[in-house]
C-alpha cells in the first residue's frame, strides 16, 4: 500500500511547487524500497544495466542531489563525489556491500542538506562551479532537473521492484 503521497497544491508559489514536487519524487524513490530484503534491494535484474538496482538507484540519486546542489551549486569539492571519477561511469551506483538502510540514511541525509542548501538561495541564484558544464545554471534549472531526475528514477525503481517481487503501483 502506498504510503500518503500528496502533490504540492494547485495555487503554490514557485518554490513551493518546485520542492513539492522534488519531495514527491524522492518520497515514491523511498517508497519502493519499503519492504525489501537486502538480498533483494541489491539483486540486479536487467541484464544489459547490472548496476540498477535497487540500492544502486539510492546510491545514485545520493550524488546526483550532492552533485547537483553541493558541488556544482555552492561549488563544493568535487573529489568526494563518485560521479566524477573518470575510471567508472557507473561509480555512483556502486554500493560495495554498504546496506539499503544505510544507503537510505544517507539519501535522507543528503535530501536534507539539499533542501538546507535550496531554503538559503534565491531561484534566480547561478551556480558557482566553473568547471562543469552545468555548473552556471541558476538553482531553478537545477530544481528542475532535480525533479526530472528523481522522477525518471523513481520509474526505473518503479520497474525493478516489479521485476523483483511483483510489487506495484504508483499511487
Amino acid at each position: 500500500m502506498a504510503p500518503s503521497l500528496e502533490r504540492p497544491p494547485f495555487q503554490a508559489d514557485e518554490r513551493t511547487a518546485l520542492l513539492g514536487w522534488l519531495d514527491l519524487q524522492r518520497q515514491i524513490l523511498r517508497w519502493k524500497c519499503e519492504g525489501l530484503s537486502e538480498v533483494d534491494a541489491h539483486r540486479s535484474v536487467i541484464p544489459t544495466s547490472p548496476a540498477m538496482t535497487v540500492a544502486g538507484l539510492i546510491s545514485h540519486m545520493r550524488w546526483v542531489e550532492h552533485l547537483w546542489l553541493e558541488v556544482l551549486f555552492l561549488g563544493g569539492d568535487e573529489r568526494q563525489n563518485p560521479s566524477f571519477d573518470e575510471t567508472d561511469d557507473d561509480a555512483n551506483w556502486r554500493t560495495d556491500g554498504v546496506t539499503l538502510k544505510q544507503l537510505l540514511a544517507d539519501y535522507e541525509t543528503q535530501c536534507a542538506r539539499s533542501n538546507e542548501i535550496v531554503a538559503a538561495a534565491s531561484l534566480d541564484d547561478v551556480g558557482r562551479h566553473s568547471g562543469h558544464y552545468a555548473g552556471k545554471a541558476n538553482l531553478r534549472w537545477m530544481l528542475i532537473h532535480l525533479i526530472e531526475e528523481t522522477g525518471r528514477h523513481a520509474g526505473h525503481a518503479d520497474i525493478v521492484r516489479e521485476l523483483l517481487d511483483g510489487v506495484k503501483g504508483y499511487y
